[in-house]
């Protein structure tokens, strides 16, 4: 059994179901999914969870991204990149990169977003942009927090053509941040139509593009996948590891609730992630700090010999 995390290069024009769907026929394996969205239009990093490592999805997703995008100042549209009816248009001829520069930095921190119509953002049950495709655009989107680390503009990319102007930004970002929408939010700040052009994810966690495989790659080298596969303790890099004995991890994966004052070296102010022979086997945390008994987070079954 095929079991890991896999950084997949996903090229445009394909979806990320696409992407799972074709794994799904090269490996033969059904247990496949992978960890956040990318559009069609979009290229980049995704990462795909095969076997038992389904089960960290979740936190593979909350590794963190950056991304790659081209923004256009001087249009906006209706699914506010290039693949939407142009809504609005106004001719762009100067901006003073210092402009640029000073509403980016607005946008860093936690800031509010209103997905786009054409998301896969569900409402009552309801992807958005199967709202947008009956043409019911009166549905009630519900505004979300994100968190922008960093904006870094590229200041040698500004260029104009067309009368627009198009720059290119690196953003870093936490899970749920839609890029779109803060193209269209530097727009609303500079008073100017604007939309995304172009967009490519270049890294999730500390994983780049260099590290990434085609799906062509994966087709042509078969017996290296094992090779190449992460594993699931790497969507749980970002808590602490702690490592236990052979009757611990036994009544760790029974579920068996702790009290805290049995692990005296560890605060739990966040989850902690058991593991045996180095391999995650459960994640416990305190509900309130005041908490005594530690409740159970995660279980990933494991043999334990």
């Amino acid at each position: 059994m095929i079991n890991g995390i896999l950084p997949i290069y996903k090229e445009k024009n394909m979806t990320s179901h696409d992407v799972v769907f074709k794994l799904r026929k090269i490996l033969k394996i059904k247990k496949i999914g992978h960890a956040g969205t990318l559009d069609p239009d979009v290229e980049g990093i995704l990462l795909i969870l095969i076997g038992d490592s389904t089960k960290v999805s979740d936190y593979a997703m909350n590794l963190g991204k950056k991304y790659r995008a081209e923004i256009c100042l001087g249009m906006s549209t209706t699914t506010e990149d290039l693949s939407g009816d142009i809504l609005n248009e106004k001719n762009v001829e100067n901006i003073p990169i210092e402009e640029i520069k000073k509403v980016t930095k607005k946008l860093i921190g936690k800031i509010e977003q209103k997905p786009p119509i054409y998301s896969a953002v569900k409402v009552n049950g309801k992807k958005l942009y199967e709202y947008a495709r009956l043409n019911k655009f009166d549905v009630e989107i519900p505004k979300r927090i994100v968190t922008i680390n960093s904006i870094d503009i590229d200041e040698k990319s500004i260029h104009y053509r067309e009368n627009k102007c198009y720059f290119t930004v690196d953003i870093s970002c936490g899970k749920g941040t839609y890029i779109r929408t803060v193209a269209t939010q530097i727009g609303e700040m500079l008073n100017l139509p604007s939309c995304m052009s172009k967009l490519t994810r270049i890294a999730t966690g500390d994983i780049t593009i260099a590290d990434t495989y085609t799906l062509d790659y994966i087709k042509q080298n078969l017996e290296k996948i094992n090779s190449i596969l992460l594993p699931k303790e790497y969507a749980l890099k970002n808590y602490k590891f702690y490592e236990v004995p052979k009757y611990r991890a036994k009544q760790i994966q029974n579920g068996l609730r702790f009290r805290k004052n049995q692990f005296e070296d560890i605060d739990f102010e966040n989850p902690v992630v058991f593991t045996y022979k180095k391999k995650a086997i459960g994640i416990y945390y305190l509900k309130e700090r005041s908490d005594e008994l530690l409740t159970v987070k995660n279980i990933f079954p494991t043999k334990i010999e």
